[in-house]
């Protein structure tokens, strides 16, 4: 007897759903946490959604060392081809909105229609920062008036390898408001993502894989923020920290740290921040530094 027939009369079989294990974006690959540890995560009313990697201090070492590989290509590359490449990550999220939209959804306890608006936000954002990449230098930099038979110019280059520590509430919108500007400018960087909700940044990190962005240029770590930054924040490798994903006293602790090795820190906003305001140049220019370059005029 067929299976369909055997069940004609009782009632239709319920079937158990494959919850999905994500794994770490380091290097351009995806590997599982070194320790083999992951956690559940879970939507705002307490469902199981899937399985994140809980990053290790080896994770995250790694991250760094695939950051300072990619930063001479990426840094190298010409403005014109950043943006390229950032327009292209606007381009394949547009083609997996829904499946963000529902994540985003699940991640902060939004309406659909809520959360595909912030979905756009984000798609917009990428597009946004892509237009600035051949841009910022003429807003930050220039000839300078000096007195004397010298030219006299300044140019915003890139700082290195940057950690970014996600905004802990906003899964997508947030995280691409603090990425985006570090990399435009030719940075690479280690992300955290947000604890709670890292689902949303964990399929960013599957669109990027695919989006021409080269390898190591964004790596992807999710887990315990505290755990993983603590190390980052110390890296005598890594030269700039965004702080914004930390709470006021683990701020205080990583700034502590990366005082030591004298890395250039951004301190967390307002925990309020609107994500969807106009960014404005701040977060770009904040991990360049000017390079003044002296010329003689011939006569």
């Amino acid at each position: 007897m067929s299976e369909q027939s055997g069940n004609s009369g009782g009632a239709a079989r319920t079937r158990l759903g494959v919850l999905k294990t994500y794994k770490l974006f380091v290097g351009g690959k995806f590997p599982r946490s070194e320790s083999g540890r992951v956690y559940e995560v879970t939507d705002t009313r307490g469902n199981w959604l899937a399985n994140a990697p809980l990053a290790s201090r080896k994770d995250a070492r790694d991250a760094v060392v695939a950051a300072r590989k990619a930063f001479g290509g990426w840094s190298g590359a010409t403005a014109y081809n950043r943006g390229q490449i950032l327009y292209r990550i606007a381009e394949m999220l547009e083609g997996r909105r829904e499946q963000f939209a529902a994540e985003v959804a699940a991640a902060e306890g939004l309406s659909r229609a809520k959360a595909a608006a912030r979905v756009d936000a984000a798609i917009d954002r990428w597009v946004w920062y892509a237009g600035w990449s051949d841009k910022i230098t003429q807003v930050a930099g220039g000839a300078n008036p000096v007195a004397g038979p010298y030219f006299n110019l300044s140019t915003p280059e890139p700082t290195g390898v940057v950690a970014v520590l996600a905004p802990q509430e906003s899964s997508l919108l947030g995280l691409v408001s603090v990425l985006a500007p570090v990399i435009v400018g030719g940075n690479t960087a280690v992300v955290v993502a947000s604890e709670r909700a890292p689902l949303p940044a964990l399929s960013l990190a599957e669109v990027l894989a695919t989006s021409d962005l080269p390898g190591g240029v964004v790596n992807m770590l999710s887990g315990r923020t505290a755990e993983i930054a603590t190390p980052l924040a110390a890296h005598s490798d890594v030269n700039a920290i965004d702080l914004t994903g930390a709470d006021t006293d683990l701020a205080r602790e990583l700034e502590t740290a990366a005082a030591d090795n004298l890395k250039r820190v951004l301190r967390p906003a307002d925990a309020t921040s609107d994500w969807s305001a106009d960014p404005g140049t701040r977060r770009m220019l904040a991990f360049t530094e000017t390079k003044t370059v002296w010329h003689p005029v011939g006569v």
